[in-house]
């Protein structure tokens, strides 16, 4: 219950859940947008568990937001349109009331926020399960749609980047003409009371409506990872012909047959005498079956992003996986003290970092650099 502390003049408003909650989604949506904006792809793991963090603060905040204790509940800060544009113009003529918890502009903030956050987790989780294969929704969308569904998390993350800052103008304002430390107050949880302050009805949480309500977001969080598993249509061939294991492995690692298109494939078997400067040639009837097998279960087959991403064009100079825009563009950070190593050797040693490389998958999860 909140309740006035030793000091008459000050009240609890935030209580502990809150305050953690709110320190919490900051720290978690800073993970999630410097691994976005400003790291490279090999940062992805990192982002989404920022965000897994977030979305579940928020998931967990509206819990509270219906059974919490009294200035964490919806009922004490969700007005209506006419309430918050009539506080809109008061604080503009200067003669606004004073809340001691949200005010109505603050409260709508709030809900902007929260709906945003999970706005950004579905549409994440849907770019994750498009382009990567991971995920709840790994099963349901193809890659082809990965393109909008980015735009549309690149959208709302640009969004919330300016509801942030608009968050912390309206905090700062507030706190100078109010002549207190809204900051501060997230920390203590106490706020200073004064005279012709709002101050809402004490409530208590409730601790039984919590664990109704946590128990159904439980049962929707088995649903998810039980959604995770369901199988990916148009997986990436499994097992490799063994004459294509003996071949191909004896002088590099074994390429997917699902990076390359069918006609690459047809391309790069039929040019074997110089395969990439040394003679790979094989007896006829062995090139037969390669050819064939490689091009069979080629990128055609398969909806994963390393089979839309990767396509030869050795007459404008793209002769090998590493010499497209996509590659370069996803090793862009790395330097070539890196590929000179000897955990990779090679630019075109793909299992040295990508542990799922012969796979087909390359899924961001099982990457490791040297």
């Amino acid at each position: 219950m909140d309740t006035c502390t030793e000091n008459l003049n000050t009240v609890v408003v935030w209580d502990p859940y809150v305050r953690i909650f709110h320190w919490g989604l900051v720290a978690s949506i800073a993970v999630a947008a410097i691994t976005g904006f400003l790291l490279g792809p090999y940062w992805i793991p990192v982002h989404v568990v920022g965000a897994s963090l977030a979305l579940g603060l928020i998931l967990l905040r509206i819990i509270w937001g219906f059974s919490g204790g009294t200035y964490a509940r919806f009922s004490s800060f969700v007005m209506g349109p006419l309430r918050v544009l009539g506080y809109l113009g008061d604080v503009l003529t200067g003669r606004e009331t004073r809340y001691i918890g949200h005010n109505p502009l603050g409260g709508l903030m709030v809900l902007a926020l929260l709906a945003v956050v999970i706005m950004l987790g579905f549409s994440g989780a849907a770019v994750l399960g498009a382009s990567s294969k991971a995920g709840p929704l790994a099963f349901a969308i193809p890659y082809k749609d990965s393109g909008w569904l980015r735009e549309i998390h690149e959208t709302l993350a640009l969004g919330l980047m300016l509801l942030i800052a608009l968050h912390i103008a309206g905090v700062v304002f507030e706190s100078r003409r109010q002549r207190e430390n809204l900051a501060r107050s997230m920390v203590t949880g106490i706020k200073e009371r004064r005279d012709g302050d709002v101050i809402s009805v004490p409530r208590a949480g409730l601790v039984s409506q919590s664990i109704r309500i946590g128990a159904i977001w439980l049962g929707g969080a088995v649903l998810i990872a039980g959604l995770s598993f369901l199988p990916v249509p148009r997986p990436p061939v499994a097992e490799y012909d063994p004459l294509v294991a003996e071949e191909c492995s004896a002088c590099h690692m074994l390429y997917h047959p699902s990076l390359l298109p069918a006609k690459d494939w047809e391309h790069i078997t039929a040019t074997l005498a110089d395969h990439y400067g040394e003679d790979a040639s094989l007896d006829d009837e062995s090139t037969a079956k390669i050819r064939d097998w490689l091009m069979a279960n080629a990128a055609e087959t398969a909806d994963t992003r390393a089979a839309n991403v990767f396509q030869l064009n050795p007459a404008g100079g793209i002769k090998s996986l590493t010499d497209t825009a996509f590659w370069r563009a996803r090793h862009r950070g790395l330097s070539d003290a890196i590929f000179k190593s000897k955990a990779v050797r090679a630019r075109s040693n793909c299992v040295a970092c990508h542990e799922d490389a012969e796979s087909g998958w390359f899924n961001p999860f099982q990457v490791e650099i040297p």
